[in-house]
C-alpha cells in the first residue's frame, strides 16, 4: 500500500479479506481534516454508512455531530474512521478475524496521520487498539500507549438505546476539547499508562 490517505481508500473500497466484502454494499474508509491530528475511532459502519459509504452518517452520527459541535469541534476539522470498514451483518459487532483483516487499513491511516489524540468512541475499538474491556471505568480518560495519546468514551450509537449517555458524550468531548488546548499551550494534563 502507499503511504498516503487516498490509496489506502482505494484499498479498503477493494477489499476482499474478510466475508464482510461478501455483504456489504460499500466499504467505508475513513474521511475528514488530517491536519488537526484528531482521529476519531468508532466500531464498524452501520446501514446509512453501508449505502453512502461514509462513517457516521446515520443516527450515531448526527449524535456524533451534536456532541463535537457542543464541544467546540466541528466535524470537518477532524479524521473519522472505523476499527472495521464494513458492516457486519445485522449491525452485529465485529468478530476477530474481521477487526485483524480490516487492522492493516486502520494501522496505515494512523501511521500517515500520525495523530496528537485518538479519541476511542465505545467498546470495540477500545477492545481492539486497546485491549480494554470496561468502557465506562475508562471513559474521559486520557491513556499513553507507546508514545499515543488516546481518549475514551462512548460511542454514539449507545445513545439511540440510553438517552442518559448524551449528555455523557456531550461533556467527554468537551473536556477532550480542553485536553487539547492544555498540550497546545503545554499544560501539564493527567495521563494514564
Amino acid at each position: 500500500m502507499e503511504s498516503n490517505l487516498d490509496d489506502v481508500r482505494k484499498d479498503v473500497i477493494s477489499c476482499t479479506r474478510c466475508e464482510l466484502s461478501k455483504s456489504r454494499t460499500n466499504a467505508v474508509p475513513g474521511t475528514g481534516q488530517i491536519e488537526t491530528g484528531i482521529v476519531f475511532i468508532g466500531e464498524a459502519p452501520g446501514r446509512n454508512e453501508d449505502l453512502q459509504g461514509e462513517p457516521f452518517v446515520g443516527a450515531a452520527g448526527k449524535i456524533l455531530s451534536e456532541a463535537l459541535a457542543y464541544a467546540g469541534f466541528s466535524r470537518e476539522d477532524v479524521y473519522i474512521t472505523n476499527v472495521v470498514k464494513c458492516r457486519p451483518p445485522d449491525n452485529r459487532r465485529p468478530n476477530k478475524q474481521e477487526i485483524d483483516s480490516c487492522g492493516i487499513y486502520l494501522k496505515k491511516e494512523l501511521e500517515i496521520i500520525k495523530p496528537k489524540m485518538i479519541c476511542i468512541l465505545g467498546n470495540t475499538a477500545f477492545g481492539s487498539l486497546l485491549g480494554g474491556g470496561e468502557i465506562t471505568k475508562n471513559r474521559g480518560k486520557v491513556i499513553k500507549r507507546d508514545g499515543q495519546l488516546y481518549f475514551v468514551t462512548v460511542h454514539p450509537a449507545a445513545i439511540i438505546y440510553n438517552q442518559e449517555l448524551r449528555q455523557v458524550i456531550k461533556d467527554d468531548l468537551k473536556a477532550l476539547h480542553d485536553i487539547l488546548d492544555k498540550i497546545k499551550k503545554g499544560i501539564k494534563i493527567e495521563i494514564n499508562e
